[in-house]
């Protein structure tokens, strides 16, 4: 079963890829732009996965891994634990945004609106790129004691990234808060996530109120319908026929490893390329 899911999660990838190569040059609208935190193993190991949304079609444009480690000293005990940490990833998330810049800038090459938290690492990584018009909201406090006109303002300009992260919770068990059930790779779980940006972008409706079935994909017009999963599955698809991303070949041949599993199988069939 865990073969077929990660034979789903490539073929996902590369109709993903193949949708932004559709795209390329052709999107005009606003970005909003945050990492969805989750756990890998245990608690000790965690992956931001870096997570690109349209403000008003909310098509999902793509995901990037940013491993890193449980921040602050460790307890005596977790010393104590004889088990492979993760490795360290120098400036993750500057490299995992920056990546992901990559993408939008061909998709709106003539500049962009790119609307995130006040992440430092977003501002690093974005200042270097005068075409980004960067968009910094932070989060403010909350409750009775906090700035309620403000947390509006907020909630508006990131509900798109807010609401993925959201149905990532509710639909995925191993990336719910209150669960111990972590994913046991990072592989998988970047596998699952590009079954699940596919899922979001051409099988699911924008809004389950409204009458009209809409999916975001039918917004930037790459279909005239909603898609089954027949219909994503119709087509084999081969990563050498496929302009890849920068970084998602990684992806697509399993080569984010987590130490702490011990065996981590790769994707190297000769007849998938």
């Amino acid at each position: 079963m865990t073969r077929l899911a990660a034979r789903l999660g490539r073929h996902a990838l590369l109709l993903q890829a193949e949708a932004l190569s559709a795209l390329e040059g052709a999107v005009d609208e606003p970005f909003v732009f945050d990492h969805f935190e989750t756990f890998v193993f245990s608690q000790e190991d965690r992956l931001g996965i870096g997570t690109p949304v349209g403000m008003e079609s909310w098509f999902v444009y793509g995901f990037d891994p940013a491993p890193h480690r449980l921040a602050g000293r460790r307890s005596a005990r977790r010393r104590r634990r004889k088990r492979p940490l993760p490795k360290v990833v120098p400036r993750a998330f500057i490299r995992s945004t920056r990546r992901v810049l990559q993408i939008l800038n061909r998709l709106a090459p003539a500049g962009f609106q790119l609307n995130s938290d006040d992440k430092p690492d977003y501002r690093t990584a974005t200042a270097a790129d005068s075409r980004i018009d960067h968009r910094i909201h932070p989060n403010p406090l909350r409750g009775p004691a906090g700035d309620r006109a403000a947390a509006v303002e907020r909630d508006r300009a990131m509900f798109s990234v807010d609401l993925l992260h959201k149905l990532l919770r509710h639909s995925q068990a191993h990336h719910g808060r209150e669960t111990i059930a972590f994913g046991r790779r990072a592989n998988a779980i970047l596998e699952r996530m590009a079954l699940m940006a596919v899922w979001r972008n051409f099988v699911k409706r924008v809004s389950e109120r409204r009458s009209d079935p809409i999916t975001p994909a039918m917004k930037l017009g790459l279909t005239e319908r909603c898609w089954s999963w027949g219909d994503v599955l119709s087509r084999r698809r081969f990563p050498g026929r496929i302009e890849l991303p920068e970084g998602w070949d990684r992806i697509y041949r399993r080569g984010w490893i987590t130490p702490a599993v011990g065996r981590n199988t790769t994707h190297e069939l000769r007849h998938a390329f």
